[in-house]
């Protein structure tokens, strides 16, 4: 049986969905070079230890060993995405992917399948990408998952040695931030939740770690002629706090999501050489300011562009980062912001392809 699931496969994490399911699963979208592991002490959670072989036909190297998120966090290697990637052929982005739907499928695998030494799992997906990469690529991001995957767990605790068959049967590619206003406007049901949204003209800033899109929705309809994209996101903000720390006090931060850990939890304060501490406050705001004062300033000119929209809603895992910064930065300018932000796109896809399969099954 096919299980529905919506996947955001976002530049700094990857957060997946089942039908069913509110507890979502997120993945640092980090990978490293995997090898075999000199483990003093097993790890709590199978989420701290993602170790895994993965063949793809969609992949470069279609049978590498790899660790995954939370293992490759702080690892001297790890690769996280940049400005030049695009996620809709990134090999990266893809073996985060398909490392969490194996992940997932083994964790709920009462209702899966197995033949021999192999477990199998199955998907219907909703996902998405940015507006200017959508029209270009959005049927070869499709097919790229599309097919049969194989993820192989190798010191990961409760799953070693596991081997799981990942079949994606069908896809449905949606656009950033739109599939976000589709999840605020309905149910679960996909009846209609809020009448303003689903009817009324909705501008978005989606604030992703690369990206910040700017759809803007009329009727649960993309305007194609004043939807638009920005190469820009928090990651550069980030990156800015990373080397100026680096400069000031010789800390280093092994990723960007090694410092977004930080920020959420508020521990601002990090331990120097000699017992010594430093608070990195003052460097955080400095910046967060900075790309706030960015985002009010492409909010505003967007809006004047297309003076019809009715309210315009910031969200995104950017959203939850800058907004006490952005509330500040835009004065009497009126924002909406929604609770769980970074998660809205994921929820949408879901959505969306629950819209879409019943669409098809109804025809």
């Amino acid at each position: 049986m096919n299980k529905l699931a919506g996947i955001d496969i976002g530049n700094d994490s990857i957060k997946l969905v089942l039908d069913g399911s509110k507890e979502p699963l997120v993945i640092p979208n980090i990978i490293a070079p995997g090898y075999e592991r000199h483990i003093l002490q097993e790890e709590d959670s199978p989420w701290k230890a993602l170790d895994v072989t993965i063949y793809s036909p969609s992949l470069t190297q279609r049978n590498q060993r790899y660790f995954v998120g939370q293992l490759a966090l702080e690892h001297e290697d790890n690769m996280e995405l940049e400005d030049s990637d695009n996620k809709a052929v990134s090999d990266q982005s893809l073996i985060v992917a398909l490392t969490a739907l194996a992940y997932q499928g083994l964790m709920s695998y009462a209702s899966g399948a197995a033949h021999g030494n192999t477990d199998e799992v199955e998907y219907v997906l909703g996902t998405g990408l940015p507006v200017r990469t959508y029209a270009k690529f959005h049927h070869q991001f499709e097919q790229r998952l599309v097919g049969e995957h194989e993820v192989t767990f190798h010191s990961t605790p409760q799953l070693r040695n596991r081997k799981i068959k990942v079949t994606i049967r069908k896809v449905a590619v949606s656009i950033e931030g739109a599939a976000a206003i589709f999840h605020l406007a309905t149910h679960d049901s996909l009846l209609v939740r809020d009448e303003e949204i689903y009817n009324g003209c909705i501008g978005v800033c989606e604030i992703g770690a690369l990206t910040t899109d700017f759809p803007v929705i009329q009727r649960m309809a993309i305007d194609n002629h004043f939807s638009h994209g920005e190469q820009i996101g928090i990651a550069t903000y980030l990156d800015a706090i990373i080397r100026d720390i680096e400069d000031a006090y010789g800390y280093v931060f092994q990723s960007r999501a090694k410092l977004v850990q930080r920020i959420k939890n508020r521990q601002f304060t990090i331990q120097l050489i000699g017992e010594g501490q430093v608070d990195i406050r003052a460097v955080v705001d400095q910046h967060f300011r900075r790309a706030a004062a960015r985002m009010i300033e492409m909010i505003r000119k967007r809006w004047r562009k297309y003076p019809d929209i009715q309210c315009f809603y910031v969200i995104g895992g950017g959203a939850s980062a800058l907004k006490p910064y952005i509330q500040d930065a835009a004065g009497a300018l009126r924002l909406r912001f929604a609770e769980e932000s970074e998660f809205l796109n994921m929820y949408g896809y879901l959505k969306v392809a629950k819209s879409r399969m019943s669409q098809t099954a109804n025809v």
